[in-house]
């Protein structure tokens, strides 16, 4: 199937040093993150900031209404494939403004996101015979989870942790 085939070959260039540089940024469990993304990115930035909040870090999501103002200190990760949607560069924007860092995920570089971002993770995910941003979703996606993953396997009992802060008002 095409789309796993672009996404093997995405991984395959894929720079192990960026990844590990924003693993490295997103580490920290006293600091607040925010995750922010616009459209289908939008969907995977919550759905990151969900599993940091398994790993009990405190997590917001932009734009939500009990996200705190971001500070000196925080970071918000920018996920944006184009690295030039006006929200998430006005977002970023303000984050540094604030004293935050900013890490990025896109595909473009160079972008005004790249450009205010302390910590850069580019997704080769062009071309893509998939339908928009669809591998570069994905990718983002996999990629997250992936440092998530690692992270967790840091903590003493990450599964317990989970299924303490898993949801229960469904």
């Amino acid at each position: 199937m095409a789309a796993f085939d672009e996404l093997a070959a995405l991984a395959a260039h894929l720079s192990d040093a960026s990844v590990d540089a924003l693993a490295g940024a997103l580490q920290d469990p006293d600091r607040r993150w925010f995750f922010a993304g616009q459209g289908r990115s939008g969907l995977v930035a919550a759905m990151v900031a969900m599993r940091f909040m398994h790993l009990g870090w405190r997590s917001h999501v932009v734009g939500e209404a009990t996200a705190p103002a971001v500070r000196a200190g925080d970071g918000l990760l920018v996920i944006s494939g184009s690295g030039s949607t006006p929200a998430s560069v006005s977002w970023a924007s303000r984050a540094r403004a604030e004293g935050a860092t900013v890490a990025a995920v896109t595909h473009t570089d160079p972008s005004p996101i790249v450009q205010l971002a302390d910590v850069v993770l580019r997704l080769p995910a062009q071309p893509s015979t998939q339908l928009g941003g669809s591998l570069f979703e994905q990718a983002a996606l996999l990629v997250l989870d992936g440092i998530v993953t690692t992270l967790a396997q840091r903590l003493e009992d990450p599964h317990g942790g989970l299924a303490r802060r898993h949801a229960n008002l469904q």
